[in-house]
């Protein structure tokens, strides 16, 4: 039997310590055609609470009958953990607007979530405001237990003044191959421009590949996910290469093993980021950034680079009473118009097709997030597969012991990965 992640666990004890005390469900017949006051979670962003809270007050002037309550996810080592423990105790909330797919199909057994097809019209509704996009987000058996809501296309963000401070062109650098982006990494590093070229967390957390590897993989790979029809694809030349990739960044001294206590780009200690652009706000007024699409090993055209989506679903809970409600608002919350003003106060990008199209003002007054824009429409999301979480977890203590510490060579890491997640998903 595999180690479970620290967020099954939790999950496990909790069974044991409320299995007395947890409160039954209500009946879904009953439910799923119950219309009254709802509570939604959002998540401590403060752009999205500002928006939750707005798109709230919407709702309840135009339905007073049916009150919604907004507040934040409860406190907990990650959300995804607040949410499992909810399901256990009975008390989640109908909806939760921050949910990650990775979680989605542990939440499934755990019987926590609604399948939104439940409602009629909800599988047309979610493609045609997502497109293509819609079905990596379709479970298994076919039903949709999220929306997808909003998507972060993970690329590299930089800072104009470190590049030009290393003799790189600021304004159209070209470190589109890995052959370029590590020759600039050196220059940025042995220039005295900053300590760093980049600087993303070592941590082990199961989630950290998102925001490495896995981008790396998805760009070079030309779009595949790291599990298809329910086999590894990472063991591959395109895996490989992206594992050297970033195991010659750390071996060459160019990114830090250790973590940074704070915001390292924001505060001038590395050069790049690999984010998506909720973190344009956070270096508003403090870094004079750009944008790049992530790297290849022979570089690729912008408009064809792939990329991880960090994208964030609204889930609906079997815990909820007023199901038809909970659908309506989360339509309502989805609509053009709510995700106009989403994207307005957050700057992360609705899932919905023609997106610069749709929002063409709002683009024109912020030109510097047309690049994630246009990336958005080529995102891949985490494989929607049982043991989802375990299976990051595993890639990432493999991916840590070799390419962050070298303790051991990347492709026999990468294979021994490969091995141990075909075990994890032949388990479930």
């Amino acid at each position: 039997m595999f180690r479970r992640t620290a967020l099954a666990l939790v999950a496990l004890g909790l069974v044991a310590a409320t299995s007395s005390c947890a409160r039954s469900g209500p009946d879904p017949a009953v439910a799923d055609t119950s219309r009254g006051p709802i509570t939604v979670w959002l998540s401590d962003n403060a752009q999205e609470i500002g928006w939750g809270n707005a798109m709230v007050a919407d709702w309840n002037r135009q339905h007073p009958d049916q009150k919604v309550t907004a507040r934040q996810i409860p406190a907990g080592k990650t959300s995804e953990e607040a949410e499992s423990a909810s399901i256990i105790a009975g008390n989640s909330a109908c909806l939760v607007f921050n949910g990650s797919p990775a979680s989605v199909p542990q939440f499934q057994q755990q019987a926590g979530l609604v399948a939104l097809n439940t409602f009629p019209g909800a599988a047309a509704y979610i493609t045609a405001r997502t497109g293509a996009r819609a079905a990596q987000y379709e479970s298994a058996d076919g039903e949709f237990y999220q929306m997808p809501w909003k998507t972060n296309p993970v690329m590299i963000l930089y800072n104009k003044k470190i590049f030009a401070k290393a003799g790189i062109d600021p304004d159209h650098p070209d470190l589109t191959t890995y052959a370029r982006f590590v020759a600039a990494s050196k220059k940025i590093v042995s220039s005295g421009a900053a300590p760093s070229a980049i600087w993303p967390s070592p941590a082990s957390d199961f989630f950290q590949p998102w925001y490495d590897y896995y981008p790396a993989f998805i760009a070079q790979s030309h779009g595949q996910p790291l599990v298809k029809d329910g086999k590894p694809q990472f063991d591959s030349p395109a895996g490989r290469a992206a594992m050297d990739f970033w195991n010659t960044l750390y071996r060459d001294k160019l990114a830090p093993q250790e973590a940074y206590p704070g915001d390292a780009m924001a505060e001038g200690r590395t050069a790049m980021a690999t984010v998506g652009p909720w973190a344009i706000a956070a270096y508003q007024g403090k870094v004079d950034w750009g944008v790049m699409p992530v790297p290849t090993q022979n570089g690729m055209p912008a408009d064809q680079v792939h990329t991880f989506s960090d994208e964030k679903s609204v889930d609906m809970f079997t815990a909820c009473k007023n199901r038809l409600t909970a659908w309506d608002v989360l339509k309502f919350a989805t609509s053009e118009q709510q995700d106009g003003k989403l994207l307005s106060a957050t700057g992360q990008m609705p899932m919905r097709t023609n997106l610069l199209g749709t929002y063409a003002s709002w683009f024109a007054r912020n030109a510097g997030y047309r690049p994630f824009a246009d990336a958005a429409s080529r995102t891949v999301e985490v494989p929607d597969v049982a043991g989802s979480i375990d299976m990051w977890q595993e890639f990432r203590d493999d991916y840590s012991r070799s390419v962050i510490f070298g303790k051991q060579s990347p492709d026999a890491a990468l294979h021994e990965a490969s091995v141990k997640i075909s075990k994890i998903l032949a388990e479930y």
